[in-house]
């Protein structure tokens, strides 16, 4: 029975359940392939730490380049995640005749293209189903099963931090800083939750996806994006009443030769499958020409979920080696369409201000919001006690692009009508 040969860069949390999957599965895949899988080298430059996992020591190297210019390995795994020194260990594996298998969104949505032409000109596979959403094998399917369609649409919950986060809230009314901590204390948000609150983590996976579905590269930089921070309880607590939910959305859409997207928390109806996609777990919503409306549902972070993509990924690679046909770059990503990229576009927003509560405001606001073309859709204003004490209202409009809207609202903080605008969320359209 042949053995492919694996060399793994990174022994962290990913690293351990991609070890752990592949020893839980090992016979099954032997009977199932007739090919034996072997993880033979281990980077991991603090060998002395005990990791919570058996690993024979001799398996441990602590320069990458002992697994990277090892003849004997086919395939390499990189899960230090990063951009770099990532991307240099992926491309100099590339250089090297090596397979690469990642689940590294970040090295993915900022060098993708370039680790993507070094596979094919060294005919190569460059794989990474674990980089966008865990265990969901959404990137193989738009690839594989999908690939005729024509896709319109993507809405997805992307990162299981958020979304624990935002559940907790609306379900047991959680203040953020608790719930973070809790989040912390079970693992499912880092010690610096940065990337996941403020969006950056579900902007690359958006990336990707914008890549594989559409054709045209974005830079996660250049994709509007917005954290969760600013969701209070009372935006939370409003959108019920409105019969909506809120979730942090990674957004895109193609229509008429352009590509609009954003990553922003988002009033999502109670009807729409997404509003149920809840705690750690995430959702990809596509909408194809052919398929019309899926959605793809499962655990999109964890240990034991991405290491079970991993594995997945080389699996495939590791049968394509052994018939001789290890050339292929499925899922790949494209720059091929002529499409032109123009920002997040018009969407209906949630507007939750502060005004004076004393006659002729609403008339001052709605007049505003005439001016620049800005429909309400719908409104609420609490009863005021008569005191001229500032009140809250909310909003609902129209599609408008947000630059718009924004310069209506400070028109209205400036001339007084409003003391404050306290939140912007975008509505999802259902």
């Amino acid at each position: 029975m042949k053995t492919i040969k694996i060399g793994m860069l990174g022994i962290g949390n990913i690293g351990k359940g991609t070890y752990r999957t592949l020893e839980m599965s090992r016979a099954k895949i032997e009977q199932a392939n007739g090919l034996t899988i072997e993880i033979v080298k281990i980077l991991n430059r603090h060998p002395e730490i005990d990791r919570g996992i058996d690993i024979p020591k001799e398996k441990y190297v602590t320069d990458a380049y002992e697994i990277i210019n090892d003849p004997e390995i086919d395939i390499v795994i990189e899960l230090i995640g990063g951009i770099e020194p990532a991307t240099t260990y992926m491309a100099d594996a590339l250089k090297a005749g090596k397979h690469v298998v990642t689940a590294n969104k970040a090295a993915l949505a900022a060098n993708g293209r370039m680790l993507q032409e070094l596979a094919y000109k060294n005919q190569l596979m460059l794989r990474f189903e674990a980089s966008v959403a865990g265990g969901i094998p959404i990137l193989n399917a738009i690839s594989t099963a999908l690939i005729s369609n024509e896709f319109s649409e993507v809405q997805g919950i992307l990162n299981g931090t958020t979304n624990y986060i935002l559940t907790q809230m609306t379900e047991q009314g959680t203040p953020y800083e608790e719930v973070l901590k809790e989040a912390q204390r079970k693992g499912f948000a880092e010690a610096d939750p940065t990337a996941d609150v403020e969006g950056i983590d579900a902007a690359n996976k958006l990336s990707i996806l914008i890549s594989l579905l559409f054709g045209i590269g974005v830079a996660p930089e250049k994709i509007p994006t917005k954290g969760i921070t600013s969701v209070s309880r009372e935006d939370i607590s409003f959108a019920r009443e409105f019969g909506y939910r809120i979730k942090l959305l990674a957004s895109a859409n193609c229509a008429d030769g352009k590509v609009t997207c954003n990553v922003e928390p988002s009033l999502v109806a109670e009807t729409h499958p997404l509003a149920n996609v809840n705690n750690e777990f995430n959702a990809v919503y596509i909408t194809g020409n052919a398929v019309d409306n899926l959605m793809f549902y499962g655990r999109g972070a964890g240990p034991l979920p991405t290491g079970s993509a991993v594995i997945g990924d080389v699996v495939d690679v590791a049968r394509k080696i052994e018939k001789g046909s290890a050339y292929d770059l499925l899922p790949h990503l494209r720059y091929d369409a002529d499409l032109q990229f123009a920002g997040e576009g018009a969407n209906q927003y949630y507007i939750r201000l502060t005004a004076a509560d004393h006659p002729g405001v609403l008339g001052q606001i709605t007049s505003t919001f005439g001016v620049y073309g800005i429909g309400i859709r719908t409104m609420m204003q609490r009863a005021g006690d008569n005191s001229g004490k500032a009140v809250p209202m909310i909003f609902i409009v129209y599609d408008i692009e947000k630059s718009i809207l924004t310069t209506a609202l400070n028109v209205l903080v400036n001339n007084g009508s409003v003391e404050s605008i306290d939140n912007v969320l975008r509505v999802l359209k259902s």
